[in-house]
């Protein structure tokens, strides 16, 4: 039966990309439609129309294979090797740049967050405790 629920929600989540890439089409935009349909995605469970946890396991479980989800993107770079000749190193800098960047941005706000939220449980604890 977990296994129906995972599929169910892989599914739900595959039509939110769907609708997702309609809308691409039907507007002529130039944001891709995977965008659109996590931007979509991002509203429905923000205003609660979908909760997490109907979801959950289908995220989960895409989130668990998602290094081999990688692995026809990684092939099809071999068909653009000439481009990269004479231009690795600088392709190596700008990877490990960016990925270092982004590991402190991310460090960062999950410490404000992990900060606010601390403070939060903090300030609901002591109102237990006052006059």
């Amino acid at each position: 039966m977990r296994y129906v629920r995972i599929c169910f929600q892989i599914a739900i989540l595959y039509l939110i990309y769907w609708v997702g890439t309609l809308i691409q089409g039907l507007l002529h935009t130039s944001i891709p439609g995977s965008i659109i349909g996590m931007t979509l995605l991002f509203i429905l469970l923000q205003t609660k129309i979908i909760k997490e946890k109907w979801l959950g396991d289908g995220a989960q479980f895409l989130l668990k294979f998602l290094a081999l989800l990688f692995v026809p993107a990684t092939v099809g770079i071999m068909d653009y090797l000439s481009f990269f000749k004479g231009k690795g190193f600088i392709t190596v800098a700008i990877v490990l740049v960016s990925t270092f960047l982004v590991m402190i941005t991310s460090s960062v706000v999950g410490e404000k967050i992990a900060a606010r939220k601390q403070q939060k449980q903090g300030k609901n604890i002591g109102e237990g405790f006052g006059a």
